[in-house]
């Protein structure tokens, strides 16, 4: 049994979810999206990101994480920003011992939807049919469990995860 979190970073809105993967069959356990205030400056949003996806971490007791890689933006400060987030989400992740893996949205797209330029309406609904939800996820979370479900049906696994720093069981 392998558990996963997929993270779908942003500073206003930060998807996740947990999926778990039993022999070849995936469920789903939880899923989210910490919704962070407009206002204010970054580094307190980046703060209180990095709180609750703690919480999410001791939670849910993942044994690996998945997170979406940096893609080229045409706005450069939406991109620093999409960075920031994707920093303290590989920092909660190292500090909490899980082995962090990263994915390209056309990847993730392509192994949920069948095709790397799927929009988010069709990643959301596949979703929805591959892990038997009764609702369609937002979209933050949708891609985040997309994530979860591309790592999981990747061949790159790796053996059992490193014990968890006794800060965070």
């Amino acid at each position: 049994m392998t558990v996963v979190l997929g993270l779908d970073p942003g500073t206003r809105h930060f998807g996740w979810g947990v999926v778990r993967r039993v022999g070849t069959r995936l469920s789903h356990i939880a899923h989210g999206v910490l919704d962070v205030e407009r206002e204010g400056e970054l580094g307190d949003r980046l703060v209180a990101i990095e709180s609750r996806l703690v919480e999410v971490v001791r939670e849910y007791r993942p044994d690996q994480a998945s997170i979406e890689s940096l893609f080229f933006a045409k706005d450069a400060q939406a991109a620093a920003k999409l960075g920031h987030a994707r920093g303290v989400a590989l920092l909660v992740c190292a500090r909490a011992g899980l082995p962090s893996f990263e994915y390209a949205p056309t990847r993730v797209k392509r192994t949920v939807a069948g095709a790397g330029r799927a929009d988010k309406a069709q990643v959301a609904q596949m979703i929805r049919v591959v892990l038997g939800l009764t609702e369609i996820p937002r979209s933050d979370a949708a891609d985040a469990l997309a994530i979860a479900v591309t790592h999981l049906q990747g061949s790159r696994l790796p053996a059992p995860a490193p014990k968890r720093p006794a800060a965070l069981r």
